[in-house]
């Protein structure tokens, strides 16, 4: 687990080196990766004392600073994934594409100021250098299975009363922490197999979680039509629209029977 992890950050400290038009690809990989690593450190349930905590809240902090630079990229790929997908009325798929060209020079000038303020990400990079130093130096044999095993059960349980109440509610926050969830057992699933442990790890449907991440999609889009939004005002109500209509039968495929 302790090499799982640290893997983990190592891909990340290589992601965020990428220049040039590779950027906003090894963003994503990086945030990927600095959640597995923070999945890994909750399989420990505490059984690696109290430094865990302080290099969670950090890694957490990092991911979230590096987040607008990946929901600009989100949001082109998104519409894009739109527009790769079924069939659409000639109106739609020029507001679609309208709306891609003024996301794609939103993501281009949030490069821009990224570059400006940490030239090369230099300076998150060294942060996490000293993050995988401490997570490499917690006590990792002092693990023992029902550390792992408590873990992936709070999780599961987690995320099942997480569906429940986005199922009731309807509340895009609470499909949101559904998504997490849900995202965080299969990363603790990937990493326990990782380790040879995979008999710890939980059985779900993983196309489940790639359908609540489209869905997710779909909320950014959603949330970019409001205050500060790249889209011309004269689109925002007919994309928040379609936005609205994609995203409920993203949620009916999801709670459709399997």
């Amino acid at each position: 687990m302790r090499a799982y992890a640290s893997g983990e950050i190592d891909q990340a400290l290589d992601a965020l080196g990428w220049g040039g038009n590779r950027l906003h690809a090894g963003v994503h990989l990086a945030r990927k990766c600095l959640r597995r690593a923070r999945a890994t450190l909750a399989l420990s349930a505490h059984g690696l004392g109290p430094g865990t905590q302080l290099i969670d809240r950090a890694l957490r902090d990092l991911n979230r600073d590096l987040s607008p630079l990946r929901d600009a990229h989100a949001l082109v790929e998104t519409l894009d994934r739109v527009l790769r997908g079924a069939a659409l009325a000639p109106g739609s798929r020029t507001l679609l594409t309208r709306a891609r060209r003024a996301a794609a020079a939103a993501r281009a000038q949030a490069a821009h100021a990224a570059r400006a303020d940490d030239p090369g990400l230099g300076r998150r990079r060294a942060l996490l250098r000293v993050l995988r130093a401490a997570l490499r130096a917690l006590p990792w044999a002092e693990l023992q299975p029902q550390h792992w095993r408590g873990a992936v059960a709070a999780s599961l349980e987690r995320m099942q009363r997480a569906g429940d109440r986005a199922r009731a509610s309807g509340d895009d926050e609470h499909w949101h922490e559904w998504r997490r969830r849900a995202r965080r057992l299969s990363q603790q699933q990937r990493a326990l197999k990782s380790a040879r442990l995979g008999a710890d790890a939980p059985k779900f449907d993983k196309h489940q979680i790639e359908r609540l991440g489209e869905a997710q999609d779909l909320t950014l889009l959603l949330e970019h039509c409001g205050k500060g939004s790249p889209f011309a005002k004269t689109d925002r109500g007919a994309l928040k629209a379609f936005a609205r209509a994609q995203l409920a039968q993203a949620r009916e495929r999801i709670e459709a029977p399997q």
